[in-house]
């Protein structure tokens, strides 16, 4: 999420009470030291946050700052990023693709279809998505209704898995206190009102990502990784992931690559988006 924005997210599930290993099974391999995601002819990554690949690996969505763009992977290397082209007039952020690669989410300030003036902001940061129509061009943006987005709340950090379920985060809505994650399913062509998350007990959380098949959730608190398996309907409390990510400099935006084997986050003063190798139980 936006690092300027300072925002935090609580995503949980009902906790089935299981006790938390010290980390994460392990899923980020020992020794392992996370690497820089840069582009060709780019000076400065540092205010760059959140990557997003389509499903073939080839071209990915990144933010930097406020605004959206896409680089592309050509000879092994990732080019000079290019302005999303619904992207660039308004604050743009969190860009999350579907694992299809057919739609985008994202966050922003632009204003509502319903506003009056069309030429100011809105006041509240919230989800929007395009849809893909072909190569690099998407639809015009579209506001997500009500049960997602609702009048008077910011939301942040978005996902999305196969199914069409969206995760994301939302302070003190609908009676909750604080910074809450949440997750609207998706039922007949109908999102479903969003479930609060319950991954961390009572504490806070950032950014949750939910796998393509949604056996698990990635997600942040008190600045830290964490995984939550899938248990039935449910979900496990969260583990923390190992040292190798965890260094206490604070984390966000996680993301893990369309074949499972990369995870993308960022993390505050880095010099970039990070991303280090995975290994995920299938199950």
């Amino acid at each position: 999420m936006y690092t300027l924005l300072k925002k935090i997210t609580v995503c949980s599930l009902i906790v089935l009470g299981l006790r938390p290993t010290a980390f994460g099974q392990n899923i980020v391999p020992a020794g392992a030291k996370p690497e820089v995601f840069t582009q060709q002819g780019v000076d400065s990554t540092n205010n760059q946050s959140v990557a997003a690949l389509m499903p073939d690996g080839k071209t990915a969505y990144l933010a930097d700052g406020t605004t959206i763009y896409f680089t592309k992977k050509v000879n092994g290397k990732w080019t000079k990023p290019v302005l999303a082209p619904f992207s660039g007039h308004w604050k743009d952020w969190d860009p999350a693709l579907r694992p299809d690669g057919k739609r985008l989410i994202f966050v922003s300030n632009r204003p509502v279809d319903t506003a009056a003036d069309q030429t100011k902001p809105q006041k509240n940061n919230q989800l929007w998505y395009v849809d893909r129509i072909s190569g690099d061009k998407w639809t015009e943006p579209k506001h997500f209704d009500a049960p997602i987005n609702m009048y008077g709340f910011n939301d942040y950090g978005p996902s999305i898995s196969s199914k069409g379920t969206v995760c994301f985060c939302s302070r003190n809505r609908e009676g909750h206190k604080g910074m809450g994650g949440y997750a609207a399913r998706l039922v007949n062509g109908h999102y479903q009102k969003p479930e609060l998350l319950a991954l961390n007990g009572d504490s806070e959380i950032y950014d949750p990502f939910i796998a393509t098949d949604e056996r698990y959730i990635i997600f942040v608190s008190n600045g830290e990784l964490y995984i939550s398996y899938r248990k039935g309907n449910n979900w496990t409390q969260g583990e923390k992931l190992g040292p190798e990510v965890n260094n206490g400099k604070g984390n966000f935006d996680p993301y893990v690559s369309p074949d499972g084997k990369m995870l993308y986050y960022s993390q505050d003063k880095a010099p970039g988006i990070l991303m280090i190798p995975v290994n995920i139980p299938a199950s």
